[in-house]
């Protein structure tokens, strides 16, 4: 299952199931109980049987869904407004392959909607309901996004720590005894372009000119992943100087571990995003 999170709107708890940042689903059958919690699903198909829903939700996923089945919703949208007219999630996700509603059956059948349609449906019910509902969605996504940075300080401060490391070993492996202060700072950055190349696949020249008017420089713009791969990589380089390894048999090593941990990473993320 997909991870999930807890808002709050007038003592109502509703759900939310993450995805990326645009595509979270918040729970209509917990708005629904906002305003009869024993027939939830009869007030969700209350709603959706309004013409001006139809057309909002057949608006919505003319934008987001390549796969909109337009002639199926010319269907449902000739029949909206009737009396005799019923439409249920089941229905209008089947009818027309709709992704902005996911409806699961069985014993804690439940409906969800992309939050756009979700705050809209929330709106229908009570316009004050509405509000709370965004104003606590909000302050989840910032509380997530401020976890975010965090965890991404931490691991670029982590990064430094590493390459502190890293640079020791420079110092005493490849650096002569004698030697100018630019000759020494020649050598550290060539060593961190090693790291750069082997991650990112170019120096930080490169990247400098690709970025022209961007601040900062290529590791600033880093992702989590990135930066703990990288992390990992200052000290597996430090290690292989000190076994005497050149410099291009090293960014072969390196480059090869940066592949491996991304992807055993990036698969990591997936699984427990499913989780």
């Amino acid at each position: 299952m997909a991870k999930s999170d807890k808002i709050k709107a007038l003592d109502t708890e509703i759900t939310v199931m993450h995805g990326n940042y645009d595509s979270d689903y918040i729970s209509m059958t917990d708005i629904a109980n906002f305003k009869n919690a024993d027939y939830s699903s009869e007030v969700i198909q209350n709603w959706m049987r309004n013409r001006s829903t139809v057309e909002y939700l057949g608006l919505w996923e003319r934008i987001h869904n390549p796969d909109f089945n337009y002639l199926a919703f010319e269907v449902i949208e000739n029949e909206a407004g009737r009396n005799s007219f019923v439409l249920t999630p089941k229905r209008w996700i089947e009818s027309v392959n709709a992704i902005g509603m996911t409806a699961k059956a069985g014993r804690y059948a439940s409906t969800f909607a992309h939050k756009d349609i979700a705050f809209k449906f929330a709106a229908w019910i009570s316009v004050e309901l509405e509000l709370y509902v965004i104003k606590d969605y909000q302050r989840l996504k910032t509380e997530e996004s401020n976890k975010i940075s965090l965890e991404w300080n931490l691991q670029r401060t982590i990064s430094k720590i590493n390459y502190r490391i890293h640079t020791d070993a420079i110092k005493a492996e490849i650096i002569p005894k004698v030697i100018t202060k630019e000759q020494a700072n020649f050598v550290y950055a060539s060593e961190a372009d090693l790291l750069n190349v082997a991650l990112f696949g170019k120096t930080a020249s490169e990247w400098r000119k690709e970025n022209p008017e961007v601040k900062g420089n290529i590791r600033d713009y880093a992702t989590l992943t990135q930066l703990v791969v990288l992390s990992n990589m200052e000290s597996i380089n430090a290690l292989l100087i000190r076994q005497g390894l050149s410099q291009s048999q090293r960014l072969i090593q390196l480059n090869a571990t940066a592949i491996t941990q991304i992807e055993s990473l990036t698969k990591s993320v997936a699984i427990k995003a499913l989780n």
